[in-house]
C-alpha cells in the first residue's frame, strides 16, 4: 500500500521533484555528507504528520524532521501568522522594536523555569550555544568549558568543540577551552554502575573530581543537554541533574541548560529541566520553539547575568537576531500548543502508547536492548547481544546491519531518525493517536529486521 502513488501527488509534481532533485546533484553542498554517494531523499509536499517522497509515496515522520517539527507539518496558524507578518514587516534590523520578538520574548520568559526572564535570539541552536558560552565567560571571567561527552551542542566552531560525539573529531584541536566529562548514562555506565543511585553518586565524584583537577578558577561554564538528543535521548538518573546544579553553584560555573532539542513540550515539559525541578543559569532553545518554519534560537538569561550587561555592552549580535517572520512563527506556535494542549498531550502519548508499546518490543524482540524517553522523546537501543550490550553498529558509525533496519522502516511507509545503533521515536506532539499506532505497528516491522542479526 505504501509504494502506491497517492492520489495526493499528481504526475507533474512527481516530474517536479525529479528537477528537484537534479539540481540539487548538481548544486547543492550538503551537510555531515561525503557528496559524491550522498542519495538525499526528495520530499514534495509535507502536512501534519505526513511527507510524500519524490515517488509519491505518503510516509509517517517520526523523525519530526531533526526532532524540531513538534507541531507537525503545515499548521494553519502558524502559516498564516507568518503571511500576515510579511504582509506587515517582513524584516526588520534587531536593534529596532518590534511587536512579533517583543512578544516572542514574554511568551518564552514565562515559560522558562526560575528568574530566566530575558531572551536574546539567535538564528538557531549552535548559534544560541555559542553565545551562551560568551555569555558565561564574560560574566565569570573564567575561559573553561565543561562538557559531557556523548552530547551535541552545533555545528559552529565553538559548539562543535562542546560537542562530544564523533562529529568534532575533524575540528577539536583541543584550541577552544572545552574540556570532556562522562555522563551520567546508566545503560552504558562509565562507572561500572549497577543501579542509578550508582550511577548519580559515581557520576557526580568524576564531575567534581574534573572541576577540582582542572581547577575551577579556569572554569567559566557547564553546558549539558537536559536529556540528551541526537546522542541517545538517555534519561538523567534520579538527582543527578540536581547534584549537577549544586556542583556548578559550589565552584562559581555557570550553568547552561541545553535544551535546543529537549525543549518546548518534546519530554511532556515545557523544559526538560523542569522534570527534576532544576533551574540553571541560562537556557539555550531553537528548534521547537516555532516548529523550525522559520529559523530561530535563542539564550534565556537570569537576573544575575543580566545585570553583568545592564551597563556593559554585550560584544555580540546577529542581523537577523529576532527576525519578525521567525518571532511571529514561535508566537502562534506557543499560542497553538497552548489552545491544543500539547504539551500535555506529550505527556500522555508517551505514558499511554509510546512507552508502553515500546516495553511490549523490549520484551519481545531480542535485538532491542533498551528503551528509554518521556513524552514524545524516545530511543531504542539496538544490539547483537543483550548480555554484552554489543550494539548493532559501533559508536560513531552505521552498520550494514543497521542500514537493513533503517531501509525496512523506510519500506515500511515512516521517516525514521536514526543514530548509530538506535532508532529514535521522536513524532510531532499533535500527532493523532491512530496515526502512532499506525507508526509503531511499522517500526516493529524493522524490528523484526534487527532480530536477524542477534547473535547472542
Amino acid at each position: 500500500m505504501t509504494e502506491q502513488l497517492t492520489a495526493d501527488i499528481s504526475a507533474e509534481e512527481i516530474e517536479a521533484g525529479k528537477r528537484a532533485y537534479q539540481l540539487d546533484r548538481d548544486h547543492v553542498f550538503h551537510s555531515w555528507q561525503a557528496q559524491g554517494p550522498f542519495n538525499p531523499m526528495t520530499i514534495l509536499k509535507t502536512q501534519d504528520s505526513y511527507v510524500w517522497d519524490g515517488e509519491g509515496r505518503k510516509l509517517i515522520d517520526i523523525s519530526s524532521q531533526l526532532v524540531n517539527t513538534n507541531i507537525g507539518h503545515q499548521h494553519p496558524k502558524v502559516i498564516a501568522a507568518i503571511q500576515e507578518q510579511a504582509a506587515k514587516i517582513a524584516t526588520i534590523a534587531p536593534q529596532h522594536v518590534n511587536d512579533a520578538r517583543s512578544e516572542a520574548a514574554r511568551l518564552i520568559a514565562e515559560r522558562t523555569p526560575g528568574d530566566l526572564n530575558r531572551i536574546f535570539f539567535t538564528n538557531g541552536g549552535a548559534d544560541a550555544v555559542e553565545h551562551a558560552i560568551r555569555m558565561a565567560r564574560l560574566h565569570t571571567g573564567k575561559h573553561k568549558v565543561l562538557s559531557a561527552y556523548r552530547s551535541y551542542h552545533g555545528g559552529t566552531q565553538l559548539a562543535i568543540n562542546a560537542t562530544g560525539d564523533p562529529r568534532r573529531f575533524a575540528s577539536d584541536h583541543a584550541t577552544d577551552g572545552v574540556v570532556h566529562f562522562f555522563p551520567a548514562y546508566p545503560y552504558r555506565s562509565y562507572f561500572g554502575s549497577t543501579s542509578e543511585a550508582e550511577e548519580t553518586e559515581r557520576a557526580l565524584k568524576h564531575l567534581e573530581d574534573t572541576i577540582v583537577l582542572e581547577g575551577a578558577s579556569t572554569i567559566g561554564a557547564l553546558i549539558l543537554e537536559s536529556i540528551p538528543g541526537t546522542a541517545g535521548i538517555y534519561m538523567p538518573p534520579a538527582g543527578y541533574l540536581a547534584g549537577v546544579r549544586e556542583l556548578t553553584r559550589k565552584y562559581g560555573i555557570v550553568y547552561i541548560a541545553d535544551e535546543v532539542m529537549a525543549g518546548f513540550g518534546r519530554s511532556g515539559q515545557w523544559f526538560s529541566v523542569n522534570h527534576w525541578g532544576v533551574t540553571p543559569d541560562l537556557l539555550t532553545f531553537a528548534k521547537g520553539v516555532n516548529s523550525g518554519y522559520v529559523p530561530l534560537g535563542g539564550v534565556a538569561i537570569n537576573d544575575e547575568i543580566f545585570e553583568t550587561f545592564r551597563e556593559r555592552p554585550y560584544p555580540g549580535g546577529l542581523t537577523y537576531s529576532g527576525h519578525p517572520l521567525a518571532c511571529a512563527a514561535a508566537v502562534a506556535t506557543i499560542h497553538a500548543m497552548e489552545d491544543e494542549s500539547m504539551v500535555a498531550n506529550a505527556k500522555r502519548l508517551g505514558d499511554e502508547i509510546i512507552g508502553p508499546r515500546l516495553a511490549q518490543f523490549a520484551a519481545q524482540h531480542p535485538s532491542v536492548g533498551e528503551v528509554r524517553g518521556a513524552g514524545v522523546f524516545w530511543a531504542i537501543e539496538l544490539v547483537k547481544n543483550r548480555e554484552t550490550r554489543e550494539p548493532l553498529a559501533a559508536y560513531g558509525g552505521s552498520s550494514p546491519e543497521m542500514n537493513e533496519v533503517v531501509a525496512a522502516a523506510k519500506a515500511a511507509g515512516l521517516l525514521p531518525f536514526a543514530n548509530f545503533n538506535r532508532l529514535h521515536v521522536v513524532p510531532a506532539l499533535n500527532i493523532p493517536d491512530d496515526v502512532l499506532v499506525e507508526a509503531l505497528d511499522r517500526l516493529e516491522q524493522a524490528l523484526v529486521v534487527a532480530d536477524k542479526f542477534v547473535t547472542g
